[in-house]
């Protein structure tokens, strides 16, 4: 990618009435889903955006006002004003031969704003690593920005076993260190896609309590999820070099009674106030539980959901949803998606879809209809200022601006319809 000379930053607040639009319904929506929001019985604040500590470029992190300005649909009408944007942090991960996938991914679902964290795990060779990393680095905008960073040293991760949940809870750490100024953390595979815009999803964040998770989850404990949580295995990405097969123990153990397991998806959204209490608070109900499951076959699944309805503190923030699409068979095992599943995709409102194969072609259909760039170059948001319809991100403005579209009207009505479901309230596992 080219990298022109960005303008000065004052370019992005005169260039309404050339860019792209959105409708007053749209407005009017917004508008409904944040009194929704007001009703609710959270705690809401928007601290206002902090200074980079890494001096990104000037050009996309000028001086902030207080708010920041939306592109709106009439040039005519005054200039809208809407709380500050937040911050994810993206944990993307990936195994051998899925360098080009993490990179198609990463400018998937790339923004400024946000944190990005790639890793590969020990199947991959070094090669490959080093090879992903040096891409990185040769990547103009990521060096400005100063928001894409890599794990060295890989760790293993095995599909069974908690190994993979070691790697989350590695990646979540070092996103913690990186910078004090994200919101919610989000970890991705190199089988997930994005279905929606960044600036899409950090306009309908904008409105939510930053303490909000959403994760799936159940208390119901059948036959299945006993056979995945009774069983003691040995997990060797724990403790050898070499990979190696996950260990069967010959004996099998009780569910626990000092807290109530829960199981869900191991995809989920989670407020930066609940990584910080899962790795750095003083609660010991977060080591106590990963101590327990260090030998369950299903680790990553049950943690998160667990740890959330068992804290007083945190079971009344949890949403029963974590924005993904998945098709299942009569086994509920998932299955890979193709172009037949475009249309329930787009209908689902969802935020991120799984699994794509490589190369599928309906990776190009959410590319060209839905994400409206090309797969090697960054979905096109506020921030992009360049004048080539083919190119916009060449020339950089205030990463602040958003530019919101149907991926945002889709988001919202989803939003809508959990938050006024009237099963919304016993859906949560409150503790009572």
């Amino acid at each position: 990618m080219h990298h022109h000379h960005p303008p000065p930053p004052t370019t992005t607040r005169t260039t309404t009435s050339t860019t792209t639009k959105i409708s007053t319904p749209f407005i009017i929506l917004a508008t409904t889903i944040f009194s929704l929001l007001l009703i609710l019985t959270f705690s809401f604040s928007s601290p206002p955006p902090h200074p980079h500590p890494n001096q990104p470029h000037p050009s996309l992190f000028p001086n902030h006002q207080p708010h920041r300005l939306l592109f709106h649909h009439n040039p005519n009408d005054q200039n809208t004003f809407l709380p500050p944007p937040p911050a994810i942090a993206y944990l993307i991960s990936g195994s051998t031969k899925d360098t080009s996938r993490i990179i198609r991914l990463l400018f998937a679902v790339y923004h400024p704003r946000n944190q990005y964290l790639l890793h590969l795990d020990r199947k991959a060779s070094q090669y490959e690593r080093d090879d992903l990393a040096l891409y990185v680095q040769s990547v103009p905008l990521f060096k400005a920005a100063q928001n894409v960073n890599f794990i060295g040293k890989a760790d293993f991760v095995y599909p069974m076993g908690s190994s993979a949940l070691s790697a989350t809870l590695h990646g979540a750490s070092i996103l913690l260190r990186v910078s004090a100024h994200w919101d919610w953390f989000i970890n991705l595979s190199a089988d997930d896609y994005p279905l929606v815009t960044q600036d899409d999803l950090l306009h309908i964040l904008s409105y939510m309590p930053k303490d909000l998770n959403f994760v799936n989850h159940t208390s119901y404990i059948g036959w299945r999820e006993s056979r995945k949580l009774k069983p003691i295995v040995v997990d060797p990405g724990l403790y050898l070099e070499e990979e190696d097969d996950v260990f069967y123990a010959t004996q099998k153990r009780e569910l626990p009674d000092a807290f109530r397991l829960f199981s869900g998806s191991s995809s989920s959204i989670l407020s930066r106030k609940f990584i910080e209490f899962c790795i750095l608070g003083t609660d010991n109900l977060p080591r106590t539980l990963l101590m327990y499951l260090s030998n369950s076959p299903s680790s990553a699944s049950v943690y998160f959901p667990t740890i959330l309805c068992n804290s007083r503190k945190y079971n009344r923030t949890t949403i029963n949803h974590n924005l993904r699409y998945a098709s299942f068979n009569s086994r509920q095992e998932v299955l890979p998606l193709n172009t037949s599943d475009f249309n329930d995709l787009v209908m689902s409102g969802a935020v991120f879809a799984a699994p794509f194969e490589a190369n599928n072609p309906i990776l190009d259909q959410i590319d060209h209809e839905l994400l409206h760039h090309k797969h090697d170059e960054p979905v096109p948001g506020g921030w992009c200022l360049g004048e080539n319809e083919t190119d916009k991100c060449t020339v950089w403005g205030d990463a602040e601006v958003l530019r919101p579209g149907p991926g945002a009207q889709r988001l919202e009505k989803r939003f809508v319809q959990i938050f006024s479901n009237g099963t919304f309230r016993s859906s949560r596992c409150i503790y009572e």
